[in-house]
């Protein structure tokens, strides 16, 4: 990730509290041998070594996106769809830390959080690493959280899966449509224009609706407790898991439309279909905000 400064902080995993390292760093102190035997010696001593391409008061054009639980079918569709990542972490087994490069100038940090959320809605990341200065971690180094002990009490380590400098296909694309979107302030509400008759968004790639669609499918754990599922029972709960996330509904109807198997399978009216399946998996959810209501989540 090419830039001019890199921000480490050190946190050690006992307290929460930042430890003394953290500073400024060039690409080239970051490869000596005395700054790396320094952070090495943080972190024996319990220290979490994080990262962050620094541009002060903006973000450096960089974005995060935290993946736990997730494999390599959710890279696949992040390439498909042009959000492909310019370095791929492994935190621990199973999770992963994809850094995303989609603007070659800084960023307002209002803009950088917003195509933070929207990858991570998309890609099923974690909503809450989505901050336009949120810290990755710095591969080489151990990962010191205890639950990510590995058997016999060893931390696991930080392993770099992916590295590739170079914007993103669609970089320029999401700095634009956050750009729209914090120029509208327009969110849409539970209402009746949320579950709206509007066509699913064409934008999407099948492979990319297939891949996001599988994700769910084994993340709900449909395919092992169900041989044989009612796919409208299951378009229903990834489209649930989808809204819940803020996927805009067009985005949610195009990953039923070309992802589901089979679809339309039995279907005289497809998009009524699916506008059916939108609006139900919306009043479930609007249910499930009321105390007493609860919706049949799996």
């Amino acid at each position: 990730m090419p830039n001019e400064l890199y921000l480490i902080r050190l946190i050690h995993q006992g307290t929460g509290r930042p430890s003394t390292g953290e500073r400024l760093w060039t690409a080239t102190l970051l490869t000596s041998g005395g700054p790396i035997s320094f952070l090495r010696g943080r972190n024996r001593e319990g220290c979490d070594v994080f990262i962050h391409p620094y541009a002060e008061h903006r973000n450096a054009g960089y974005i995060l996106v935290d993946l736990d639980r997730a494999g390599t079918p959710i890279l696949h569709a992040m390439r498909a769809q042009g959000h492909e990542p310019c370095v791929v972490l492994q935190t621990s087994p199973g999770n992963l830390q994809a850094w995303i490069h989609v603007s070659a100038g800084p960023l307002e940090p209002a803009v950088a959080t917003a195509i933070g959320r929207t990858l991570a809605r998309l890609y099923g990341g974690d909503p809450a690493s989505t901050d336009w200065r949120h810290l990755g971690r710095l591969a080489g180094f151990t990962n010191q959280k205890p639950q990510r002990r590995r058997p016999g009490g060893y931390a696991p380590w930080v392993r770099l899966l992916h590295a590739q400098a170079g914007l993103a296909t669609q970089g320029a694309s999401l700095v634009q449509a956050a750009e729209r979107q914090l120029a509208d302030r327009t969110v849409p509400t539970a209402g009746s224009d949320f579950i709206s008759v509007d066509p699913p968004d064409s934008s999407l790639a099948p492979s990319t609706a297939t891949e996001i669609y599988q994700v769910w499918l084994h993340r709900l754990q449909i395919p092992q407790r169900f041989p044989h599922p009612d796919w409208s029972i299951a378009d229903k709960w990834i489209a649930k898991e989808l809204l819940r996330r803020g996927t805009p509904h067009t985005q949610v109807q195009a990953i039923l439309q070309l992802g589901s198997p089979g679809f339309p399978r039995r279907h005289s009216h497809p998009q009524d279909y699916l506008r059916r399946t939108i609006a139900r998996a919306v009043l479930e959810l609007r249910h499930w905000a009321f105390p007493g209501r609860t919706p049949d989540f799996p």
